[in-house]
């Protein structure tokens, strides 16, 4: 019996050190914050490792991971989760915020060409690449995707779509996306996130738009290979706001795991996700001071 405990010791701690090194910070704010670097278990308040936090994701069918575009960490830690994932298990799909549909056709070849080991020496203008997406914090997740046996897909809407909805808003069915207290918070960070400059005219259209996206990543998420992972943004991924109210919508929430990739000194609630991982922050800016009078 000792000999067998020993042997599972040694079985555990050779499966933990194959696992890819944690990536060093690279954002400048919060490097000797008490909560830096620590993971938690948002519903029980425990702190986890990044293993333990593997075990409990790589069980889920559906993980959404939240974002902070700008942040480089962000992306650093997603392409350790791209890498330590399938570890744990093989990986059924990656979806991406920042693909739409009318790109999937240039991901789909450029995933042929990377396979034949001849990936495009532009892939920024092969995928179409919008340049609102730094290529610089997308680029390696992207590549790493494309060489990787399962598919890489489109999340979002198409600016098609986009124009479609402003000039005639959809109805929005389901009953968990559409609560009044669902959308008024979404119009709360319309607002903030337009500087408090949007004119109210224009609110129910932003509104439908930011809930369509989230409609159509559910959707996508559902439709996806799984176990299927979905890189977005924080606001996207949260339970109490996005996406995992249009799954419940859409009769697939049972499964989802929601990790949120945080700034130090944010607050993230087991409302709105089941774990959070503390990263150095990104020094604030006021995008808003160049439109105010």
């Amino acid at each position: 019996m000792r000999i067998a405990l020993l042997l599972l010791v040694a079985l555990l701690s050779a499966c933990q050190a194959s696992l890819p090194a944690l990536p060093a910070w690279q954002s400048p704010v919060g490097l000797e914050h008490a909560e830096l670097g620590q993971i938690v278990e948002l519903r029980s308040g425990a702190r986890l490792t990044p293993q333990q936090l593997l075990e409990r994701l790589s069980a889920a069918p559906r993980v959404l991971v939240g974002e902070r575009h700008d942040n480089p960490d962000h992306h650093a830690l997603q392409l350790w989760l791209l890498r330590t994932l399938p570890t744990q298990r093989e990986q059924g799909s990656l979806l991406l915020e920042m693909l739409t549909p009318d790109q999937q056709a240039r991901v789909d070849q450029q995933r042929v060409a990377s396979a034949a080991g001849q990936e495009s020496p532009d892939l920024l203008n092969a995928l179409a690449w919008q340049r609102g997406w730094a290529w610089s914090l997308y680029g390696p997740l992207v590549r790493h995707a494309l060489a990787q046996p399962y598919p890489l897909l489109a999340a979002n809407l198409d600016r098609s779509e986009i124009m479609r909805i402003y000039a005639q808003v959809p109805t929005l069915e389901g009953k968990a996306s559409t609560a009044q207290p669902v959308r008024e918070a979404l119009a709360v960070q319309i607002r903030e996130s337009h500087c408090n400059l949007l004119p109210e005219s224009q609110l129910p259209a932003m509104l439908a738009v930011q809930q369509q996206r989230d409609r159509r990543m559910a959707e996508a998420v559902l439709a996806a290979p799984q176990p299927s992972l979905l890189f977005a943004g924080a606001f996207h991924v949260r339970r109490d706001l996005g996406v995992p109210l249009h799954l419940a919508d859409l009769g697939g929430a049972d499964g989802t795991q929601v990790l949120i990739l945080a700034e130090v000194g944010e607050t993230v609630s087991a409302a709105s996700a089941d774990y959070v991982w503390y990263t150095p922050a990104q020094p604030e800016q006021d995008h808003c001071a160049k439109l105010r009078p």
